[in-house]
C-alpha cells in the first residue's frame, strides 16, 4: 500500500510538472504537449496533479471537453481506489 501511495505522489507530481511545462513552452511559441497526451496521464491516475498543476500556472482549463475529461478523471480515480 506504501508503494502505491508513493507511485502516485510521484506520478501526480509528473503531470504537476507537465501543465508547467506546457504553459512555458506557450508563452515561448514552442511545440507544445499534446492535449491528447495530457488527457491520458490525467486519466493515468493523475488528475490530481493535473487539476492542481492547472490552477498553479493558470492553464487554460475553461475548454469544455477539457473539463468536464479532468472532472471524469478525478472521479474515475476515486472509484478505482474504492473512496467513492
Amino acid at each position: 500500500m506504501k508503494l502505491l501511495i508513493v507511485m502516485m505522489v510521484v506520478w501526480n507530481l509528473i503531470t504537476f510538472s507537465m501543465m508547467g511545462i506546457d504553459k512555458h513552452r506557450a508563452k515561448k511559441d514552442k511545440p507544445r504537449i499534446r492535449e491528447k497526451t495530457l488527457i491520458i496521464v490525467t486519466f493515468a491516475m493523475g488528475a490530481v496533479g493535473t487539476s492542481a498543476g492547472a490552477a498553479v500556472v493558470h492553464h487554460n482549463r475553461v475548454s469544455f471537453p477539457v473539463g468536464i475529461i479532468v472532472n471524469a478523471a478525478v472521479i474515475y480515480g476515486l472509484f478505482c481506489l474504492n473512496i467513492i
